[in-house]
């Protein structure tokens, strides 16, 4: 790995936005019927759980900031 390099490349743009990814990320496990390690440690969870859970998390994403760009209207 190059100097300087991290091996996370996810750093959030916006720092503060942290804790609301956390519970988002909660939410949408619960919905979807997945338990999330208490641990931290999601090497024993399948792949396709912890994709599951990505992929809800940015459907979500997308659909507030699209009703954002929408001036908060709801279709």
């Amino acid at each position: 790995m190059a100097q300087g390099q991290s091996r996370n490349s996810n750093v959030l743009v916006v720092p503060q936005a942290s804790s609301a990814l956390e519970q988002l990320k909660y939410e949408v496990a619960q919905e979807l019927g997945i338990q999330i390690p208490q641990d931290g440690y999601y090497g024993y969870m399948a792949t396709r759980d912890t994709g599951a859970i990505g992929g809800h998390i940015t459907r979500r994403l997308v659909q507030i900031a699209e009703q954002s760009l929408a001036g908060g209207q709801t279709r």
